[in-house]
């Protein structure tokens, strides 16, 4: 009998699973891509999944685009049925907005490494003794914690970075970051239009020390992966 497969969602292709499929494949993890940009039909049940990926995206959540109605369903029929669901930037909008949350404009953009420090004991079995680490951010807009979850990560620009909720994990960081994404997405740095500050960083910025920043965010990358993947439905 084959074990069940964690279905992965692509928004976009530049947005791919990244480091998250090679956790998964390094942990015997199978899974299934679903590339929702090459019109790949949503699933009309979670049913048979071992949990659900959301990778990130350009779009809102907020928009009306006719694969998001049928992604919130997916995602509200994951958590009824106990499946494990975690998302990435876009991910965890539309994981907040599938559970009754909302999603609005992040009072500034928040582009390059930053700081996301540890808010609640929930974050334990996701972190351990972890109190901050540094994350990769790309983001306009921001997710409320949903009804009876519970915000675990904040960063300085950004009051919501990370939610919980029994075994599933909404995040507004990009804990997934390969040097390949990173040197991809800055290519579209200048169409931010956004001028460097506190909370947007220059490509020179993002590419100092990348390497090692990047080999750092692994560590806990990993904790928070192994702690999602130890919930799998079998």
């Amino acid at each position: 009998m084959h074990p069940k497969r964690v279905l992965i969602f692509r928004h976009t292709t530049g947005e791919g699973p990244g480091y998250f499929a090679t956790f998964l494949e390094t942990h015997s993890v199978p899974y299934d891509l679903i590339k929702i940009d090459a019109g790949d039909p949503v699933p009309a049940s979670a049913e048979g999944a071992a949990g659900l990926c959301f990778m990130g995206g350009p779009m809102s959540v907020n928009d009306d685009l006719p694969w998001i109605p049928p992604v919130l369903a997916l995602i509200r029929d994951a958590v009824a049925r106990d499946i494990p669901v975690i998302g990435h930037c876009l991910g965890g909008q539309l994981m907040s907005k599938a559970l009754g949350g909302t999603v609005i404009r992040n009072p500034v953009k928040e582009i390059g490494w930053g700081q996301v420090k540890v808010t609640d004991g929930a974050a334990k079995p996701w972190l351990g003794d972890t109190e901050q680490f540094e994350a990769f951010h790309w983001h306009v807009e921001t997710f409320s914690i949903p009804q009876g979850a519970i915000r675990i990560l904040a960063s300085e620009h950004c009051d919501n970075q990370a939610f919980v909720l029994g075994p599933h994990l909404g995040m507004q960081c990009h804990v997934e970051m390969t040097e390949a994404m990173i040197r991809l997405w800055c290519e579209q740095w200048a169409e931010e239009n956004a001028a460097p500050s506190a909370s947007v960083l220059t490509t020179a910025q993002i590419f100092d020390e990348m390497e090692e920043r990047i080999r750092r965010m692994r560590n806990f990358s990993d904790r928070l992966y192994r702690h999602w993947i130890s919930g799998l439905a079998r």
